[in-house]
């Protein structure tokens, strides 16, 4: 049987970032069958040090956070600062395709990795590019992380909360896995017109625009100034109940999807158990619905309080009314459905531990799923990326005594 080739079978990535949104991008391309060499300076990606933010083992024999953005890379450890180290990264970016990286502007300049001082050398080359908040305006040159610039810059932790909470709590990697999927996809269109017309291109996203892309629906809809788009709003004052989230009788939250209000709107209340309520002139059509927005909240929120979970998924499954149960992760991780569509994947360590990660969520009919290859201990291929570009033994030996390059030793703890 013939073997399929991948998307990317062929291509050079060399990656040279840290932390999530970058390498998560570079993890994309690994999967679709690109050649990706991951650069890290002797201390590594911090990314491999958060072990207790996630609660997790500490050291590299079982690191799931690193893994689940750096699986099947290869690592070559190079202290950039150092001539010889430079050199390399040099030589590598030669050899590549495409060039990802986050680090910031202004050190980009200073050792000559910036995209106008690298098109020259190499006009094929392909930079994909992670800021926190662009490349123009007064605070390009901020630091930026999900935290920051995607969920409190862009407007979601001031918005999207009801006044009597707190806004969420936001998590790592939620702002930069769609950053890594944007950014894989602009990399995707500019190498297709390297191919074939010889000219690279340099693909920039920022946490900041991604951000404001996730909110843009209601953003745009709040210049009108309607009390509907004046978030952050009480629940009650949500101009369309159906589409929140509801506690049953056995204290699970459920959430209804009814963004078609009037079309669904029988339908929904003759399954909530109220088919009385069908045309009420009350609560339909949805311009009725408005000056009673809080007696009708009040409704569903009774109705929904008198039965449990299961009872109303069944119902509202019947009634083909989109709906889903709020999860926890451990139920997550148990998802019969999140399993069935490649969600998920079984990794087994060195510690003897089985463990579950996520997969990038693209898959293709006719490519096979790649094996899920846990990410490259630090500086793992060092000697044999340098010797694939023509370094000899003496002189492989030679960098890693003065420095220049290095493969420390795999933490154990």
């Amino acid at each position: 049987m013939e073997e399929i080739k991948r998307p990317l079978d062929g291509v050079k990535v060399v990656e040279l970032a840290t932390f999530i949104a970058a390498p998560s991008c570079a993890r994309y391309l690994a999967d679709l069958g690109a050649e990706v060499i991951k650069v890290e300076s002797p201390g590594g990606d911090p990314l491999r040090y958060t072990a207790i933010n996630e609660g997790r083992p500490s050291g590299d024999l079982e690191n799931i956070s690193f893994d689940l953005d750096n699986a099947n890379k290869q690592c070559i450890c190079l202290n950039t600062k150092a001539p010889e180290g430079r050199e390399a990264l040099e030589k590598l970016i030669a050899q590549a395709d495409v060039f990802i990286t986050n680090v910031r502007h202004k050190s980009l300049v200073k050792s000559g990795l910036d995209y106008d001082t690298l098109k020259v050398k190499y006009p094929k080359l392909v930079m994909g590019y992670v800021t926190g908040y662009g490349e123009e305006g007064p605070d390009k040159d901020l630091p930026g992380f999900d935290f920051t610039a995607f969920f409190a810059r862009a407007g979601v932790l001031g918005t999207l909360f009801d006044p009597d909470a707190f806004p969420m709590l936001t998590i790592p990697g939620f702002g930069d896995h769609p950053v890594g999927m944007y950014l894989a996809n602009g990399i995707l269109a500019a190498l297709y017109r390297a191919r074939e017309t010889g000219r690279g291109d340099k693909v920039t996203v920022s946490l900041l625009h991604a951000g404001i892309w996730a909110v843009s629906i209601m953003l745009q809809a709040s210049q009108y100034g309607m009390p509907a788009t004046r978030f952050p709003m009480s629940r009650k004052d949500n101009a369309n109940p159906f589409n929140m989230v509801h506690k049953t009788s056995d204290n699970r939250w459920i959430q209804f999807a009814g963004p078609a209000y009037n079309a669904m709107y029988n339908r929904f209340v003759t399954a909530l158990g109220r088919p009385d309520l069908c045309d009420d002139p009350r609560y339909f059509p949805q311009a009725n619905l408005q000056a009673n927005l809080h007696e009708f909240y009040e409704v569903i929120v009774s109705e929904v309080a008198r039965r449990p979970l299961a009872e109303w998924c069944q119902r509202f499954k019947e009634a083909d009314i989109p709906y889903a149960v709020a999860q926890t992760w451990d139920e997550l991780l148990v998802d019969e459905q999140a399993w069935a569509a490649h969600c998920f994947e079984k990794l087994q360590y060195p510690t003897g531990a089985e463990r579950t990660l996520v997969r990038p969520p693209v898959t293709f009919q006719d490519t096979p799923l790649p094996e899920y290859k846990r990410g490259p201990y630090l500086g793992e291929q060092t000697e044999s990326i340098l010797a694939r570009l023509g370094y000899s033994d003496a002189q492989i030996q030679a960098m890693l005594e003065a420095g220049a390059a290095a493969h420390p030793p795999v933490r154990s703890e």
